[in-house]
């Protein structure tokens, strides 16, 4: 349970940051950014696998970059669904995906993983 508390709060630190860094991406208010972390975890965990999926010959093509046109997808989907989450693109929706996965690497770098609790 507090490895989902601790995820969600990473995921809302990378929205906000996301947020404040790159143009075309905001929130109406902090519980649309909330909002929109739980939803960003639901699609992540149910979306996501299916793209993934669905695009493995263009990700093998290029390299594994096209995966962050399906993390701007997802986050591009928990914006059309989510009123007060505005993503302006493709290329707000990539520079949001970068900034979500940077800061999640991070955060589970210094949180560790199960490797570090064995």
């Amino acid at each position: 349970m507090l490895r989902f508390i601790v995820q969600f709060l990473v995921t809302c630190l990378a929205l906000w940051l996301a947020a404040q860094v790159v143009p075309g991406v905001a929130f109406s208010d902090t519980t649309t950014l909330l909002l929109a972390a739980v939803l960003l975890g639901i699609a992540n965990a149910v979306v996501r696998p299916i793209l993934t999926v669905l695009t493995f010959p263009l990700t093998i093509i290029t390299f594994g970059l096209f995966l962050l046109v399906v993390n701007a997808a997802v986050i591009g989907l928990v914006a059309a669904l989510l009123g007060g989450f505005m993503v302006d693109g493709l290329w707000a929706g990539i520079g949001a995906a970068i900034v979500t996965g940077v800061v999640s690497w991070i955060a589970g770098w210094f949180i560790g993983g199960d490797a570090r609790r064995a």
